[in-house]
Parts: structure tokens; C-alpha cells; sequence
């Protein structure tokens, strides 16, 4: 952990620009959240915070269709509902602007480490590796299998998980 703890030292103080930016990505119900949670822990709340690109997307869907905004964040059956039509609406906004939601995301971010618990499509990445934005980024997969998820309450759904939003980020090399 050379780079964080030169980057997360307590004498550097967080600035709009978040210096370290570790970008997980994965199946429905691989255990991203876990992870990144389990990372935020060990890093420190003062030191981390985790960046959802899903939330503001959700949070601008949900406005824009009149929906319950926290059941959207959840894993419940309420989101499963709008899961295809928020995909599709997303890809339209992605389609105009491919960094928008990630921009969103880094603006309100006000720690040294940003996780990024739900990166999904080559752009996701790209936004954060683009040097220009002077990010340090590490990317994280994580992996479970079919079984495994589905004991964590996955059942494969036509035009989610054979999407990009869910595959967009497969057979790359981590």
C-alpha cells in the first residue's frame, strides 16, 4: 500500500481533486459491495469514501419518473422493477456525455481516496485513466461464481445481464 499511505498520510489534506482512486467492478451480486466497504473500513473514513456512479444516474431517474430514490440504492425488488428502463435511460444520457455520472461522483467527493464500488463500462474506466484528470487509479475485479451469486439472490435476467451495463467489462485483462 505504498501509494496510499504517500497519498493518505494525515499531513495531506483532501482538495476537490481526489488524488487516489481505486475502481471496483463486477457481476450483480459478485460482492462489490462488500469489498469496497470492507476497504473504506481499513482505509479509514477520514481517509476514504465510496463513489456509487449508479446513485446520481438513480437519483436523476427517480426525479425524472417520479420513483422512491432510497429503494432505487437498494437491492430489493422496487429497483429490479425500473432495472431495464434506468439502464436504457443511462445509456442515453452515456451516449451524449460518457463521464457524466463519474463527474457527479468526484465533484462531491471530499476525501483523499475515492472507491468507485460500481464501475461497469470501458468508459467508466477510461474517465478516471485519462491522465489529464490526474487521478492515480487502481482497478479491482471482483469475482464470484454463478452459484455464488445466486445463493446471494441473483437469477439471470434477459436484457440486464446480457447488456452492457453488466458486460461491458468482461474478458479484460486486471
Amino acid at each position: 500500500m505504498g501509494i496510499f499511505h504517500s497519498i493518505c498520510h494525515p499531513s495531506v489534506k483532501p482538495n476537490k481533486q481526489v488524488p487516489v482512486v481505486v475502481i471496483f467492478s463486477g457481476k450483480r451480486k459478485s460482492g462489490k459491495d462488500y469489498c469496497t466497504e470492507r476497504l473504506k473500513s481499513m482505509l479509514g473514513p477520514e481517509t476514504a469514501e465510496i463513489g456509487r456512479l449508479s446513485a446520481p444516474l438513480k437519483l436523476a431517474y427517480a426525479k425524472e419518473h417520479n420513483l422512491d430514490y432510497k429503494q432505487l440504492l437498494s437491492d430489493g425488488p422496487y429497483k429490479e422493477k425500473y432495472r431495464k428502463d434506468m439502464i436504457r435511460w443511462g445509456e442515453e444520457r452515456r451516449n451524449k456525455d460518457p463521464g457524466f455520472f463519474a463527474k457527479l461522483v468526484v465533484a462531491s467527493c471530499a476525501r483523499p481516496v475515492l472507491i468507485i464500488s460500481d464501475a461497469r463500462r470501458v468508459t467508466d474506466i477510461e474517465f478516471f485513466k485519462e491522465p489529464a484528470r490526474g487521478f492515480y487509479p487502481i482497478t479491482v475485479r471482483v469475482e464470484a461464481t454463478e452459484e455464488t451469486r445466486k445463493t446471494r439472490g441473483w437469477v439471470f435476467t434477459d436484457g440486464v445481464d446480457n447488456v452492457e451495463s453488466e458486460c461491458g467489462l468482461d474478458g479484460r485483462n486486471w
